[in-house]
Protein backbone atom coordinates (compact mmCIF):
# COMPACT_ATOMS: atom_id res chain seq x y z
CA UNK A 1 0.00 0.00 0.00
CA UNK A 2 2.86 2.30 0.69
CA UNK A 3 4.32 1.85 -2.58
CA UNK A 4 0.71 2.66 -4.33
CA UNK A 5 0.77 5.88 -2.40
CA UNK A 6 3.81 6.67 -3.22
CA UNK A 7 3.39 6.55 -7.12
CA UNK A 8 -0.05 8.99 -6.31
CA UNK A 9 1.31 11.04 -4.02
CA UNK A 10 1.88 15.10 -5.17
CA UNK A 11 4.40 15.31 -8.04
CA UNK A 12 3.67 12.78 -9.51
CA UNK A 13 2.69 12.33 -13.19
CA UNK A 14 -0.43 9.59 -12.28
CA UNK A 15 -1.23 12.08 -9.70
CA UNK A 16 -1.35 15.38 -12.06
CA UNK A 17 -3.50 12.94 -14.30
CA UNK A 18 -5.96 11.80 -11.00
CA UNK A 19 -6.51 15.64 -10.62
CA UNK A 20 -7.29 16.74 -13.90
CA UNK A 21 -10.28 13.39 -13.99
CA UNK A 22 -11.28 15.37 -10.50
CA UNK A 23 -11.30 18.95 -11.78
CA UNK A 24 -13.02 17.92 -15.28
CA UNK A 25 -15.74 15.92 -12.68
CA UNK A 26 -14.87 12.26 -14.49
CA UNK A 27 -14.46 9.39 -13.10
CA UNK A 28 -12.20 6.39 -13.33
CA UNK A 29 -10.91 2.92 -12.58
CA UNK A 30 -7.22 2.81 -13.07
CA UNK A 31 -5.28 -0.71 -12.51
CA UNK A 32 -1.44 -0.16 -12.15
CA UNK A 33 0.00 -3.94 -13.45
CA UNK A 34 -0.60 -5.09 -17.11
CA UNK A 35 0.44 -8.77 -15.89
CA UNK A 36 -0.75 -11.72 -17.23
CA UNK A 37 -2.72 -11.99 -14.30
CA UNK A 38 -4.64 -9.10 -14.77
CA UNK A 39 -5.20 -9.35 -18.41
CA UNK A 40 -6.84 -12.61 -17.48
CA UNK A 41 -9.48 -10.56 -16.33
CA UNK A 42 -10.06 -7.82 -19.12
CA UNK A 43 -12.67 -7.94 -21.43
CA UNK A 44 -12.94 -5.86 -24.45
CA UNK A 45 -11.18 -2.36 -24.71
CA UNK A 46 -8.26 -1.84 -26.92
CA UNK A 47 -4.74 -1.55 -27.12
CA UNK A 48 -2.86 1.40 -26.65
CA UNK A 49 0.94 0.80 -25.37
CA UNK A 50 1.53 4.51 -25.85
CA UNK A 51 3.55 6.82 -23.27
CA UNK A 52 2.14 7.49 -20.22
CA UNK A 53 1.21 11.48 -20.04
CA UNK A 54 -1.62 13.26 -17.67
CA UNK A 55 -3.23 14.59 -20.46
CA UNK A 56 -3.86 11.13 -21.94
CA UNK A 57 -5.28 9.28 -19.02
CA UNK A 58 -7.52 12.10 -18.33
CA UNK A 59 -8.97 11.84 -21.55
CA UNK A 60 -8.95 8.28 -21.79
CA UNK A 61 -11.11 8.77 -19.03
CA UNK A 62 -14.10 10.17 -20.61
CA UNK A 63 -14.86 6.38 -21.96
CA UNK A 64 -16.75 3.92 -19.25
CA UNK A 65 -14.13 1.28 -19.27
CA UNK A 66 -11.08 0.53 -16.70
CA UNK A 67 -7.53 1.70 -17.61
CA UNK A 68 -4.35 -0.43 -17.53
CA UNK A 69 -1.33 1.29 -16.67
CA UNK A 70 2.13 -0.80 -16.55
CA UNK A 71 3.56 -1.79 -13.25
CA UNK A 72 5.58 1.72 -12.92
CA UNK A 73 2.45 3.89 -14.67
CA UNK A 74 5.21 4.91 -17.24
CA UNK A 75 2.98 3.33 -20.15
CA UNK A 76 -0.90 2.96 -20.59
CA UNK A 77 -1.01 -0.39 -22.27
CA UNK A 78 -5.13 -0.71 -22.97
CA UNK A 79 -8.25 1.26 -22.04
CA UNK A 80 -12.21 1.09 -22.29
CA UNK A 81 -11.56 -2.40 -20.40
CA UNK A 82 -14.27 -4.37 -18.86
CA UNK A 83 -12.77 -5.86 -15.81
CA UNK A 84 -14.32 -9.43 -14.66
CA UNK A 85 -13.66 -10.19 -11.44
CA UNK A 86 -14.59 -13.67 -9.80
CA UNK A 87 -17.94 -12.45 -8.72
CA UNK A 88 -17.60 -14.39 -5.68
CA UNK A 89 -15.11 -12.44 -3.88
CA UNK A 90 -16.43 -10.57 -1.04
CA UNK A 91 -17.00 -6.72 -1.15
CA UNK A 92 -17.96 -3.79 1.62
CA UNK A 93 -18.87 -1.32 -1.36
CA UNK A 94 -21.99 -0.36 -2.91
CA UNK A 95 -21.30 1.19 -6.70
CA UNK A 96 -20.30 -0.46 -9.28
CA UNK A 97 -16.82 1.45 -10.11
CA UNK A 98 -15.79 0.77 -6.39
CA UNK A 99 -17.32 -2.64 -6.01
CA UNK A 100 -15.32 -3.76 -9.00
CA UNK A 101 -11.90 -2.29 -7.32
CA UNK A 102 -12.06 -3.78 -4.37
CA UNK A 103 -12.67 -7.51 -5.79
CA UNK A 104 -10.03 -6.89 -8.29
CA UNK A 105 -7.68 -5.77 -5.35
CA UNK A 106 -8.74 -8.60 -3.56
CA UNK A 107 -8.06 -11.18 -6.58
CA UNK A 108 -5.20 -9.80 -7.72
CA UNK A 109 -1.92 -8.27 -6.28
CA UNK A 110 -1.99 -4.77 -8.02
CA UNK A 111 -2.87 -1.40 -7.03
CA UNK A 112 -6.95 -0.29 -8.17
CA UNK A 113 -7.29 3.66 -8.29
CA UNK A 114 -10.85 4.78 -8.15
CA UNK A 115 -11.89 8.03 -8.72
CA UNK A 116 -15.26 8.81 -7.67
CA UNK A 117 -17.41 10.98 -10.09
CA UNK A 118 -20.22 12.15 -7.24
CA UNK A 119 -18.16 12.09 -4.09
CA UNK A 120 -14.77 13.78 -5.93
CA UNK A 121 -12.73 11.43 -4.29
CA UNK A 122 -9.40 8.97 -5.04
CA UNK A 123 -9.61 5.29 -3.55
CA UNK A 124 -6.37 3.21 -3.41
CA UNK A 125 -6.89 -0.51 -3.23
CA UNK A 126 -4.24 -3.20 -2.37
CA UNK A 127 -5.80 -6.58 -1.49
CA UNK A 128 -7.80 -6.26 1.44
CA UNK A 129 -6.90 -2.69 2.33
CA UNK A 130 -8.78 1.04 0.88
CA UNK A 131 -7.23 4.22 1.21
CA UNK A 132 -8.97 7.62 0.28
CA UNK A 133 -6.76 9.86 -0.67
CA UNK A 134 -6.91 13.15 1.57
CA UNK A 135 -6.76 16.79 0.60
CA UNK A 136 -3.19 18.10 0.71
CA UNK A 137 -3.58 21.22 3.20
CA UNK A 138 -6.08 17.86 5.46
CA UNK A 139 -2.62 15.65 5.51
CA UNK A 140 -0.77 19.19 6.44
CA UNK A 141 -2.16 19.85 9.25
CA UNK A 142 -2.35 16.35 10.07
CA UNK A 143 1.72 16.02 10.07
CA UNK A 144 2.39 19.51 11.41
CA UNK A 145 -0.13 18.20 14.58
CA UNK A 146 2.09 14.89 14.59
CA UNK A 147 5.19 16.65 14.33
CA UNK A 148 4.18 18.71 17.63
CA UNK A 149 3.42 15.76 19.35
CA UNK A 150 6.57 14.35 18.04
CA UNK A 151 8.68 16.73 19.80
CA UNK A 152 7.00 16.84 22.69
CA UNK A 153 7.04 12.89 23.28
CA UNK A 154 10.71 13.64 22.26
CA UNK A 155 11.44 16.53 25.01
CA UNK A 156 10.06 13.78 27.69
CA UNK A 157 12.15 10.74 26.38
CA UNK A 158 15.55 12.81 26.25
CA UNK A 159 14.51 13.99 29.89
CA UNK A 160 14.29 10.06 31.38
CA UNK A 161 17.08 8.93 28.98
CA UNK A 162 19.41 11.47 30.59
CA UNK A 163 18.05 10.82 34.19
CA UNK A 164 18.87 6.92 33.25
CA UNK A 165 22.78 7.66 32.41
CA UNK A 166 23.07 9.94 35.38
CA UNK A 167 21.29 6.58 37.35
CA UNK A 168 23.70 3.99 35.68
CA UNK A 169 26.83 6.42 36.62
CA UNK A 170 25.64 6.23 40.44
CA UNK A 171 25.17 2.60 40.55
CA UNK A 172 21.39 3.44 41.10
CA UNK A 173 19.24 1.65 38.44
CA UNK A 174 15.78 0.03 38.71
CA UNK A 175 13.88 -2.15 36.29
CA UNK A 176 11.03 1.23 36.02
CA UNK A 177 13.58 3.09 35.33
CA UNK A 178 14.58 1.24 32.20
CA UNK A 179 11.29 -0.22 31.03
CA UNK A 180 10.46 3.95 31.04
CA UNK A 181 13.17 4.89 28.85
CA UNK A 182 11.46 2.13 26.53
CA UNK A 183 8.45 2.81 26.74
CA UNK A 184 9.13 6.49 26.32
CA UNK A 185 11.27 5.33 22.82
CA UNK A 186 8.77 3.22 21.60
CA UNK A 187 5.94 5.45 22.05
CA UNK A 188 8.31 8.37 19.53
CA UNK A 189 8.83 5.00 17.15
CA UNK A 190 5.41 4.84 16.82
CA UNK A 191 4.44 8.94 16.09
CA UNK A 192 7.42 8.65 13.62
CA UNK A 193 5.72 5.86 11.52
CA UNK A 194 2.58 7.36 11.74
CA UNK A 195 4.58 10.65 10.28
CA UNK A 196 6.00 8.18 7.42
CA UNK A 197 2.61 7.63 6.16
CA UNK A 198 1.64 11.50 5.89
CA UNK A 199 5.41 12.18 4.31
CA UNK A 200 4.99 9.01 1.49
CA UNK A 201 1.40 10.48 0.60
CA UNK A 202 2.07 13.93 0.71
CA UNK A 203 5.11 13.63 -1.98
CA UNK A 204 7.14 16.20 -2.64
CA UNK A 205 4.97 18.23 -0.63
CA UNK A 206 6.10 16.10 1.94
CA UNK A 207 10.10 17.69 2.28
CA UNK A 208 9.79 20.13 5.14
CA UNK A 209 8.17 17.57 7.10
CA UNK A 210 10.51 14.81 6.56
CA UNK A 211 13.41 17.18 7.33
CA UNK A 212 11.89 18.23 10.81
CA UNK A 213 11.09 14.30 11.31
CA UNK A 214 14.63 13.04 10.49
CA UNK A 215 16.10 15.84 12.60
CA UNK A 216 13.60 14.54 16.32
CA UNK A 217 14.41 11.04 15.17
CA UNK A 218 18.53 11.30 15.26
CA UNK A 219 19.58 8.60 17.50
CA UNK A 220 16.32 7.11 18.83
CA UNK A 221 16.52 3.84 17.57
CA UNK A 222 20.05 3.16 17.98
CA UNK A 223 19.47 4.32 21.89
CA UNK A 224 15.96 1.88 21.93
CA UNK A 225 18.51 -0.70 20.65
CA UNK A 226 21.55 0.03 23.12
CA UNK A 227 19.20 0.15 26.39
CA UNK A 228 17.93 -2.99 25.40
CA UNK A 229 20.96 -4.39 25.06
CA UNK A 230 22.33 -3.07 27.99
CA UNK A 231 19.81 -4.93 30.33
CA UNK A 232 17.74 -7.73 28.49
CA UNK A 233 18.58 -11.69 29.72
CA UNK A 234 20.53 -12.82 26.55
CA UNK A 235 19.16 -16.57 26.42
CA UNK A 236 19.76 -19.26 23.27
CA UNK A 237 15.60 -19.00 22.82
CA UNK A 238 15.93 -15.06 23.29
CA UNK A 239 17.59 -12.48 21.44
CA UNK A 240 18.19 -9.10 20.87
CA UNK A 241 16.34 -9.38 17.75
CA UNK A 242 13.08 -11.06 19.05
CA UNK A 243 13.12 -8.33 22.21
CA UNK A 244 13.02 -5.22 20.10
CA UNK A 245 10.41 -7.17 17.51
CA UNK A 246 8.31 -8.15 20.82
CA UNK A 247 8.74 -4.24 22.02
CA UNK A 248 7.51 -3.13 18.59
CA UNK A 249 4.63 -5.22 18.38
CA UNK A 250 3.24 -4.67 21.65
CA UNK A 251 -0.40 -3.12 21.55
CA UNK A 252 -1.04 0.57 22.87
CA UNK A 253 -2.57 -1.13 26.34
CA UNK A 254 0.59 -3.22 26.87
CA UNK A 255 2.79 -0.16 25.89
CA UNK A 256 1.14 1.44 28.80
CA UNK A 257 2.03 -1.24 31.42
CA UNK A 258 5.45 -1.21 32.70
CA UNK A 259 5.25 -5.04 33.82
CA UNK A 260 4.28 -6.04 30.34
CA UNK A 261 7.20 -4.11 28.77
CA UNK A 262 9.65 -5.30 31.29
CA UNK A 263 8.62 -8.66 30.07
CA UNK A 264 10.93 -7.93 26.74
CA UNK A 265 13.80 -8.22 28.52
CA UNK A 266 13.60 -11.47 29.81
CA UNK A 267 15.11 -10.56 33.47
CA UNK A 268 16.28 -13.06 36.14
CA UNK A 269 13.39 -15.02 38.23
CA UNK A 270 14.47 -13.36 40.85
CA UNK A 271 14.03 -9.81 39.01
CA UNK A 272 10.17 -9.40 39.57
CA UNK A 273 9.51 -6.11 41.05
CA UNK A 274 10.16 -2.90 38.94
CA UNK A 275 11.96 -1.24 41.90
CA UNK A 276 14.14 -3.99 41.70
CA UNK A 277 18.22 -3.04 41.01
CA UNK A 278 19.68 -3.73 37.45
CA UNK A 279 23.26 -3.09 36.09
CA UNK A 280 23.73 -2.03 32.83
CA UNK A 281 27.01 -3.69 30.79
CA UNK A 282 28.08 -0.55 29.55
CA UNK A 283 26.65 -0.02 25.88
CA UNK A 284 24.95 2.77 25.84
CA UNK A 285 27.10 4.76 27.87
CA UNK A 286 30.39 3.65 25.22
CA UNK A 287 28.59 4.35 22.31
CA UNK A 288 28.46 7.87 23.13
CA UNK A 289 32.40 8.09 23.23
CA UNK A 290 33.56 9.61 19.75
CA UNK A 291 34.79 7.08 17.24
CA UNK A 292 34.86 4.53 19.22
CA UNK A 293 33.83 1.27 16.99
CA UNK A 294 30.87 -1.24 18.36
CA UNK A 295 33.57 -4.23 17.42
CA UNK A 296 36.00 -2.50 20.18
CA UNK A 297 32.83 -1.98 22.93
CA UNK A 298 31.60 -5.29 22.19
CA UNK A 299 35.35 -6.86 22.93
CA UNK A 300 35.21 -3.73 26.31
CA UNK A 301 31.94 -5.14 27.24
CA UNK A 302 32.79 -8.91 26.99
CA UNK A 303 35.70 -8.48 29.48
CA UNK A 304 34.43 -6.15 31.82
CA UNK A 305 30.62 -7.53 32.52
CA UNK A 306 29.21 -4.37 33.96
CA UNK A 307 29.50 -0.53 33.50
CA UNK A 308 30.52 -0.17 37.17
CA UNK A 309 33.25 -2.69 36.70
CA UNK A 310 34.49 -0.18 33.55
CA UNK A 311 34.45 3.05 34.99
CA UNK A 312 36.47 1.53 37.70
CA UNK A 313 39.13 -0.20 35.17
CA UNK A 314 42.26 1.30 35.09
CA UNK A 315 44.14 2.67 31.80
CA UNK A 316 46.68 -0.23 32.03
CA UNK A 317 42.80 -2.48 32.14
CA UNK A 318 41.83 -0.84 29.21
CA UNK A 319 44.87 -1.28 27.42
CA UNK A 320 45.24 -4.84 27.73
CA UNK A 321 41.74 -5.45 25.69
CA UNK A 322 42.22 -6.05 22.31
CA UNK A 323 42.35 -3.52 19.70
CA UNK A 324 42.04 -0.51 22.47
CA UNK A 325 45.91 0.76 22.89
CA UNK A 326 47.18 3.36 25.03
CA UNK A 327 45.90 6.17 23.35
CA UNK A 328 42.49 4.80 22.85
CA UNK A 329 42.43 3.63 26.45
CA UNK A 330 42.48 7.50 27.53
CA UNK A 331 40.06 8.34 25.40
CA UNK A 332 37.51 6.02 26.59
CA UNK A 333 38.78 7.16 30.24
CA UNK A 334 38.15 10.95 29.75
CA UNK A 335 34.67 10.20 27.58
CA UNK A 336 33.39 8.24 30.45
CA UNK A 337 34.36 10.94 32.95
CA UNK A 338 33.13 13.58 31.07
CA UNK A 339 29.73 11.57 30.45
CA UNK A 340 29.51 10.82 34.07
CA UNK A 341 29.92 14.44 35.49
CA UNK A 342 27.57 15.55 32.83
CA UNK A 343 24.55 13.20 33.60
CA UNK A 344 25.18 13.81 36.94
CA UNK A 345 24.86 17.63 36.63
CA UNK A 346 22.18 17.22 34.73
CA UNK A 347 20.06 15.44 36.91
CA UNK A 348 20.56 17.76 39.82
CA UNK A 349 20.85 20.64 39.04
Amino acid sequence: MMEALAAVAPGRPLREGLDRILQAKMGALIVVGDGPEVLSICSGGFLMDAEFTPQRLSELAKMDGAIILAPDASRIARANVHLVPDPNVPTSETGTRHRTAERVARSIDVPIISVSEELSLIAVYRRDRKHVLDPIPRLLARANQGLQTLERYKARLDAVSNSLSALEVEDLVTVRDVVTVLQRAEMVRRIAEELDGYIVELGTDGRLVLLQLEELMGGVEDDRRLVIKDYFRDHPSWHLDQAMDSLATCTTEDLLDLKRVAAVLHLPPEVTELDATVQPRGYRLLSRIPRLPESVVERIVNRFGTLQKILRATLEDLDDVEGVGSSRARAIKDGLTRLAETSILDRYS
